[in-house]
């Protein structure tokens, strides 16, 4: 018991400290004269609850009517003031209720408080007396007495109080008197008083005119006639078997249903016995509700009868013989409420955008559940689906809130379709349901999301500017403007070049377009980063790495470095008369700036003075004897070497290879030829320096024979055909950075050693072969040889002279 009474204690406690943050304030009264125009101030409801204006602003103060279909009050949030909103009317809203008062409700919103507000409706005088009949009429029997009295049915007021009927006026004559007086009620009693007998014989009949005056200023009257019919002696007067009669009956009982039977008799016999019924005094709509037969005295159901529109009816009955005589009964009729009305729901403030970062707690609406019905049948319960992350909270009475209940996320669920449902505890239930429209406003919680973690790119180079390299393309899934994505550029700089001058973006494709034309021989690869941001604020952005690879194009001719290109200078090579088959002679050297396959070379000779003597090597450029030379073959002999790439298409450069096939400089013939037509005087100058130099040669080639001859050392012939191409020939964008390239084979030195007797002429060259040790330096001093000699043994005529012969290089200045 103790574990099952503990949490309803700790519910109450809660209910309790709820009731006291959100209870019900102070009541306010008011009262209003009915029939007041629109927009008439009644009073200013915010000072006399000391709210000042700002306060009943931003608390959404309204008015909110209690059971009220029409709202007929406003509040002026700009001034405080309660205002009418509709005219009123006092006797459409309480009919005959002596008091007429009007409930609302002022309601204000952070946090939910309610004050209540009673109106009450003043009466004017807008109505006049009214009788039930435009004519009464009266049947007297001549024998009547003096003092006699007949009774009268009142006129009836709508207006109460003062305004009502307050005194009847009896037209003067001889035979009748008005005599009034008041029930215990409060209701005044009219009789006609008798004050002169009748006789038949002079008049049959007497018509009177009855006033009926309110207490109004200035006041109204009424009138009605009244017909008497002077007949023959009647003496008994009807008598009700009850003073009161009473009768329950269920609301929206079926038209014709029997309320109760009303019975009056007279002693008199005959027709002054007959008894007839009729309402006397009634309500508009108890003469709407019911009817009256006048013959039985039966009160039927007539029309609808609503409990809450009224809950009792008093009706007077009057019942009156054939001569006149009445008398009356008041008939009392009490509905009982039946469960007929379905809850009404009622949103009273909602909140229709909620932002998803609001937190659990956050009240969102306020609802109103209304039941017309009494009692159990009113009492209403309110639930929503537990599908949803809201709650209704019980606040004020037939207030629920509408709360979060956990936290709410835009890009999983943008709306809600919230269906509050009321029930009322009546048998049978009735219930009713409300679907509330939420959506949930976007907050920029998420950044732009590219859809790759990275992208590569490919570009073909010598592009034109404005060439699409690719596209980014990131996603943000929240709304409008928040998920709106530009792109942009991340500033930096790819080899000390800015990257805006490589590339630019379009903001809102994320389509990334080159600025300029790209060289792949500059420029292999780079990477940039791409933000994309959105519009929210603040925003919020992402990026990505794009990694951009420049591919080769086959844009650069093969550059041959050795030979020079002709100019102003012409480059031969000196060959011995003794060169065997397949001895290297020579090497054309060449490279290509491009990379793969674009730089993969070949040689081929294209036209030679002796088509059958040399050869080159497809790949090395190294040229070669196809056979020994012979004493037919000439002198000077022009090989034209052109050299090949491999891109698609291949382009091609050539050069022109001198060679002269001597032993020694006295057999070459005069040079003119080899000048292509210089002038005669400037080949004695070239011939006279060639001599020169060759003499100079020669003695200091004799100069180190003898040298070596003191110093007994073996004898050998060095033949130096070191080929030291200057550094101006080299491009200086020249460099072999993967190792594809051609430029490696420039560094190699090509050396050649002949070996001679003294004496001996071409026929005694042994052969020529390549070599890389003991050349000679600039500075002329001949390094030592290596002891082991590459190239083999040699068959010497004289073992005691060796002749030094170093001739194989000359180079022609034009």
């Amino acid at each position: 018991m103790l574990n099952k009474g503990l949490p309803a204690a700790c519910l109450m406690l809660i209910l309790f400290l709820f009731a006291m943050a959100h209870g019900v304030k102070g009541d306010v009264s008011f009262s209003v004269l009915e029939e007041m125009k629109r927009g008439y101030v009644i009073g200013n409801i915010g000072k006399d609850l000391g709210l000042n204006v700002k306060e009943l602003s931003a608390r959404k103060a309204r008015i909110d009517a209690e059971g009220n279909r029409k709202r007929f009050c406003n509040i002026n949030l700009g001034t405080g003031e309660l205002t009418v909103a509709e005219i009123m009317d006092r006797e459409t809203l309480c009919r005959e209720k002596l008091s007429c008062v009007l409930k609302f409700e002022l309601v204000l919103e952070n946090p939910l408080e309610l004050h209540k507000i009673t109106l009450h409706i003043q009466d004017i005088n807008d109505n006049s007396p009214a009788f039930p009949k435009e004519v009464i009429k009266l049947e007297i029997s001549e024998n009547a007495d003096k003092g006699a009295r007949f009774r009268l049915s009142g006129a009836r007021d709508s207006d109460t109080g003062q305004n009502a009927v307050q005194s009847y006026m009896l037209e003067r004559n001889e035979h009748f008197m008005l005599a009034v007086s008041s029930n215990k009620d409060g209701r005044k009693s009219l009789e006609l008083v008798l004050d002169k007998e009748l006789d038949r014989e002079q008049q049959q009949e007497i018509t009177l005119i009855l006033t009926a005056v309110d207490g109004g200023i200035p006041p109204r009257s009424g009138s009605v006639q009244i017909h008497v019919t002077v007949l023959d002696a009647n003496d008994n007067t009807p008598l009700f078997t009850q003073e009161v009669y009473r009768a329950t009956l269920p609301e929206n009982s079926p038209v014709g249903t029997l309320v109760l039977k009303v019975s009056a008799t007279d002693s008199d016999e005959g027709i002054n016995g007959e008894v007839t019924y009729e309402f006397s005094q009634v309500s508009t709509l108890a003469e709407q509700a019911f009817t009256l037969d006048s013959k039985t005295g039966e009160i039927k159901v007539n029309g609808p009868i609503d409990f809450e529109e009224e809950s009792v009816y008093e009706i007077q009955v009057e019942g009156k013989d054939g001569f006149g005589l009445s008398s009356d009964t008041k008939v009392i009729i009490e509905l009982t409420d039946v469960n007929d009305n379905i809850p009404e729901i009622f949103l009273k403030s909602l909140n229709s955008h909620i932002s998803e970062d609001a937190p659990p707690g956050t009240e969102i609406g306020i609802i109103n559940v209304q039941d017309r019905d009494s009692e159990s049948n009113g009492e209403v319960l309110c639930v929503i689906g537990s599908n949803v992350p809201f709650k209704l909270v019980p606040s004020i009475k037939k207030y629920y809130s509408l709360m979060t209940t956990g936290e709410l996320d835009r890009e999983v669920e943008t709306d809600y379709n919230i269906t509050i449902t009321a029930t009322d505890q009546g048998t049978p239930s009735l219930a009713s349901s409300k679907t509330v429209y939420l959506m949930v406003a976007d907050v920029n919680d998420n950044p732009p999301a590219f859809r790759q973690q990275s992208y590569s790119a490919h570009i073909t180079e010598n592009n034109k500017p404005g060439s699409s390299i690719c596209s980014v393309s990131a996603t943000d899934p929240d709304w409008r403007q928040n998920g709106t994505v530009n792109y942009a550029l991340y500033p930096g700089d790819v080899d000390d070049t800015p990257v805006s001058s490589l590339l630019s973006i379009n903001g809102d494709t994320g389509a990334i377009l080159a600025v300029r034309s790209f060289d792949y021989e500059k420029l292999k690869s780079f990477k940039v980063q791409i933000i994309a941001r959105d519009n929210g604020s603040p925003p919020l952005s992402s990026n990505v790495t794009v990694s951009v690879s420049v591919a080769d194009e086959n844009d650069n001719t093969p550059q041959i470095l050795y030979p020079a290109p002709e100019g102003n200078s012409l480059m031969t090579e000196m060959v011995p008369k003794a060169v065997q088959a397949n001895s290297l002679v020579s090497k054309v050297i060449a490279v290509d700036a491009d990379s793969g396959q674009n730089s993969w070379l070949s040689y081929h000779i294209v036209k030679a003075t002796d088509a059958g003597l040399f050869t080159i090597g497809t790949h090395s450029g190294e040229i070669r004897t196809q056979r020994d030379i012979s004493e037919n073959d000439g002198m000077k002999q022009n090989l034209i070497v052109s050299v090949k790439d491999n891109g698609q298409p291949p382009l091609s450069a050539t050069c022109t290879v001198y060679l002269l096939i001597s032993d020694n400089l006295a057999e070459i013939p005069e040079l003119k030829d080899m000048s292509q037509g210089t002038g005669s005087k400037l080949t004695t100058y070239l011939i006279i320096a060639l001599v020169s130099v060759s003499t100079f040669f020669l003695t200091f080639v004799i100069i180190i024979l003898a040298v070596k001859f003191c110093n007994r050392r073996k004898p050998r012939l060095l033949f130096d055909g070191a080929v030291a191409i200057p550094s101006a020939y080299l491009p200086p964008n020249y460099a072999d950075v993967d190792g594809t390239g051609t430029l490696r084979s420039v560094r190699s030195a090509y050396n050649y050693d002949a070996y001679l007797t003294t004496g001996s002429r071409t026929s005694d060259f042994k052969f020529v072969r390549s070599y890389n040790d003991g050349t000679l330096p600039a500075d002329f001093t001949l390094r030592k040889a290596s002891s082991q000699d590459p190239f083999g043994s040699c068959e010497e005529t004289d073992s005691s002279q060796v002749k030094y012969i170093r001739t194989h290089f000359f180079h022609i200045s034009l």
